[in-house]
């Protein structure tokens, strides 16, 4: 909140629809902010997300968090969703994918 770009950062992420989701699983943070791409678009690999939708390091077309600590990943999901809104999933091939 303290940065200088917060108040146009807020007005920016709420200027449109959002589609928020929730992953989990096996480095499921580094899996997705790989897909993800690096946070400038200019520095991102043809292929990820911001590598060929995004254009402007200020208008971010994705947001993910970075954060690996369980108590802040819960904060952000808090900001979206209710828990009756979250569903429980197991991935019925993790056995072979997984050790």
């Amino acid at each position: 909140q303290d940065k200088p770009f917060f108040d146009g950062l807020v007005d920016f992420i709420t200027s449109g629809p959002v589609f928020a989701m929730v992953w989990e699983g096996q480095d499921a943070t580094r899996q997705v902010r790989t897909m993800m791409g690096e946070t400038n678009p200019a520095e991102s690999a043809p292929g990820t997300i911001r590598g060929d939708y995004g254009l402007d390091l200020g208008r971010n077309v994705i947001h993910g968090s970075d954060h690996e600590d369980e108590g802040a990943n819960e904060r952000e999901i808090e900001l979206f969703f209710d828990e009756d809104e979250l569903v429980d999933w197991d991935q019925i091939d993790a056995p072979w994918l997984y050790e």
